[in-house]
């Protein structure tokens, strides 16, 4: 029998998709297994994450992260040395007691998440098995996610060409995971193929790989996206659908209001944005809204919640992967689904919390990769090994995306019909609650 307690932890300083510091680190256990990864980091960040660990100073720019490297190699590190990798719950309880503060900030979550992914995927292969075999416990068949595929981005990950941040699409009418990425992809052509004949340009791409093009209006956004999806050759709504960041705490002030500076400073209150988006789901095939109203709108996001509940309503910044924040939600009526990002939170066992207490709710949950990504796979093990129903990632292009998608795609060839895949049923049920 081998011996799966970790033996060692090397970390470094890496880059993200962005030319960002991130920390990259491997496991190895005592029987010589390894397990290695790199940790993502947002743009638009909640107030209320995790802490990650910046340098401050000159170096890239104050971002540098050789602290929560330091970290990683020494006291992290020791946390660990002799507990079993397969028992991923006492890894991350070592690595919290380590740094012995609630949002990570001694040690830095981004220090710590590397050591709690490295270990998770030392003893997957330990065991001689796949990631997503490794942390399934259901005892189920495997469950391929349906994609949400970035089109068109605003915000933070496009210079605010727009206010919001990300349009995307949702392969309503796919049988496979294989079919939905190639429903995506046409979608994305199809777009570009409409922005080209206005005369904007497509040939740069935002930070997660959609298109970036200046435009008089966010709703002109959602006129793209509908021609787009028709150019593809699809049905708006039965074919292919449309998803919303619209990452309200962006343009949230002080004063309680949403300006829109891509509409000439249009100025809304909460309920009068709530209104916009009821507007546009009337209008257009919208079946998911993320972010609809700030982080800490709660009132807001009751109101959004009773009159846009028809649809998938998913709060990212609004829960930021927190078991505590999505109680509140779920104990005040408020949203009906969470998108779950384990940097977030910092350990993989209080995601996995989050995405077991969220779905016993009648919650939906939406797997999500960051801005600044890697070219690491293991988000695409666990929203199958989690079995989340859904994944965001990214566009269909830039291979730190493209890792993601090409690994479920290889996971769904290998198991063939002894896996089923999501499908829309994972976002059409969203508004119903246990």
């Amino acid at each position: 029998m081998t011996d799966t307690t970790v033996d060692s932890v090397f970390a470094w300083e890496a880059l993200d998709s962005r030319g960002k510091p991130t920390v990259a680190c491997e496991v190895v256990l005592a029987d010589g297994t390894r397990g290695h990864t790199s940790v993502p980091s947002g743009a638009s960040t909640g107030t209320h994450e995790a802490s990650e660990l910046r340098d401050g100073g000159h170096r890239y720019g104050g971002q540098g992260v050789l602290t929560a490297v330091r970290n990683a190699n020494t006291v992290l590190a020791q946390a660990v040395r002799g507990v079993d990798a397969t028992d991923q719950v006492a890894i991350d309880q070592a690595l919290r007691a380590a740094d012995g503060t609630e949002n990570l900030s001694a040690l830095g979550a981004n220090a710590v998440l590397a050591i709690s992914i490295g270990s998770a995927i030392a003893a997957a292969s330990a065991q001689g098995r796949s990631l997503y075999r490794s942390v399934d416990d259901s005892g189920q068949r495997p469950l391929l996610p349906l994609p949400m595929v970035n089109v068109l981005s605003g915000g933070a990950h496009a210079g605010r060409a727009i206010d919001v941040q990300d349009f995307l699409v949702v392969p309503m009418a796919a049988g496979s995971f294989a079919e939905a990425i190639e429903i995506c992809a046409r979608v994305r052509a199809g777009a570009t193929q409409v922005l080209d004949e206005r005369g904007l340009p497509t040939a740069l791409v935002a930070d997660e790989g959609g298109l970036g093009p200046v435009l008089p209006s966010n709703r002109a956004a959602l006129d793209i996206m509908v021609e787009g999806i028709e150019r593809a050759g699809l049905q708006p709504g039965a074919d292919a659908a449309i998803a919303i960041d619209v990452a309200a705490t962006q343009f949230h002030t002080a004063e309680n209001t949403y300006v829109l500076s891509a509409e000439q400073g249009r100025t809304l209150r909460s309920a009068e944005l709530v209104d916009e988006l009821v507007s546009w789901t009337e209008h257009y095939p919208i079946v998911s809204l993320e972010d609809a109203l700030a982080e800490d709108d709660w009132s807001g996001w009751a109101e959004a919640t009773t009159r846009l509940g028809h649809c998938q309503l998913l709060g990212d910044d609004l829960f930021v992967t927190n078991p505590a924040r999505l109680q509140r939600g779920i104990d005040g009526w408020v949203a009906n689904a969470v998108l779950v990002k384990p940097n977030q939170i910092g350990t993989l066992t209080d995601a996995r919390t989050v995405v077991t207490t969220a779905q016993a709710a009648g919650y939906r949950t939406v797997l999500s990769a960051r801005s600044g990504e890697t070219e690491d796979s293991w988000l695409a093990d666990l929203a199958v090994g989690w079995r989340t129903g859904q994944i965001k990632v990214g566009s269909t292009m830039r291979s730190e995306r493209t890792a993601k998608w090409n690994r479920l795609l290889r996971i769904e060839a290998e198991l063939g019909d002894q896996a089923d895949f999501a499908g829309a049923a994972a976002i059409a049920a969203s508004g119903v609650r246990a």
